[in-house]
């Protein structure tokens, strides 16, 4: 076995300058780390979405390090690289999803090396790889956090298009023009077909086989502003991960907030950037079921406050002291609807 503090040198120096001899685009696309001078009980791993880079996780990352995790954001495959990319020579992304499922493996590995309790996140493409491990490795996986998860496009029409034909998409600025610097959060500023293919081939193995396996604790994270990818298929997958393992969570930003696809940093539209924070962390401390969790919401429906019903209920020592700006996103109104139609709580009465 590796000493830790080998390990440590490895991940903030030797991957720096393996990743410079790639030649990439700036500093931002750099694997980043923070880590503590020892293993820490929690340590998060969170992947960057397909064409980015690192710098989407840095504002999670640095809210995880300062209450005390080790946190590891590493380089995709194939992305971030320096180089002139076109439709004659587009980035060199994977066109496999197993070089996606073997990068994912081996840094669970390492990361299962760092702290006791791994959560991994990610956003969009980096989320659906976040979702194969909670899957594929549940039991290392101590909770999974899956921000706007590319499990299929917002059109059946444009997943018939990535899957049938082979050609180059370039990203657009909002005026209908090709953005032509690579310094945005996009990072290249297109991609071949064929590697979105690998990622929606990705994503469509988790659809079903969440159907059919057990999963790690999961929380789902969509927007009702997110023009990108299916918030049906989001909540589908809620809803059968949640038939094996009750702390699965589900949360859809109301478009009134206007969180965008890029949910990760303010940078990148999300002006409710700390919320964000704020809420994963609920989730990743919590040991509250989902039925739970429904419990405490439709109890403060009657004028009771989260530290009264929380009390009564005794389940303080599953509660994160984030649990309560969690409760103020989950929607009431529809807990409370259900309930009246007839819908009963299987749950402990007050203690």
């Amino acid at each position: 076995m590796v000493a830790y503090s080998t390990l440590k040198r490895v991940l903030e120096h030797d991957i720096r300058q393996q990743e410079a001899r790639y030649g990439l685009i700036n500093e931002a696309f750099h694997t980043r780390v923070w880590l503590y001078p020892q293993p820490t009980e929690r340590v998060c791993l969170l992947f960057h979405g397909f064409t980015a880079g690192p710098h989407q996780m840095a504002s999670l990352g640095q809210h995880f390090y300062r209450i005390g995790c080790n946190v590891v954001a590493p380089l995709m495959p194939g992305h971030g690289r320096a180089g002139t990319w076109d439709k004659a020579n587009p980035p060199p992304l994977p066109t496999d999803p197993e070089t996606y499922q073997k990068f994912g493996t081996q840094w669970l590995n390492l990361a299962s090396r760092l702290g006791r309790r791994v959560t991994v996140a990610g956003l969009s493409g980096g989320s659906t790889l976040a979702g194969w491990l909670a899957l594929e490795k549940s039991a290392q996986v101590d909770r999974a956090v899956l921000c706007a998860p590319y499990l299929s496009g917002s059109s059946k029409v444009i997943d018939l298009f990535v899957k049938k034909v082979d050609t180059y998409f370039a990203w657009a600025a909002p005026d209908g023009q090709v953005m032509p610097d690579p310094s945005l959060a996009l990072g290249y500023s297109g991609f071949a077909t064929p590697a979105l293919r690998a990622v929606l081939e990705l994503g469509q193995y988790c659809q079903q086989r969440v159907k059919q396996a057990p999963i790690a604790p999961t929380f789902t994270i969509s927007s009702e502003s997110d023009r990108a990818v299916s918030n049906a298929d989001h909540r589908h997958f809620f809803a059968a991960a949640l038939q094996h393992q009750p702390i699965s969570w589900h949360i859809l930003f109301n478009r009134v907030l206007d969180i965008p696809h890029t949910m990760m940093t303010e940078r990148e539209g999300n002006r409710y950037q700390h919320l964000l924070n704020v809420l994963i962390q609920a989730f990743v401390e919590s040991d509250l079921t989902w039925a739970e969790v429904e419990e405490i919401a439709y109890r403060m429906t009657q004028n009771r406050t989260f530290n009264a019903v929380v009390t009564d209920l005794g389940w303080q020592a599953k509660c994160s002291l984030a649990m309560p700006a969690m409760i103020t996103m989950v929607d009431k109104w529809a807990i409370a609807v259900k309930r009246s139609a007839g819908g009963r709580s299987r749950l402990p009465r007050d203690r």
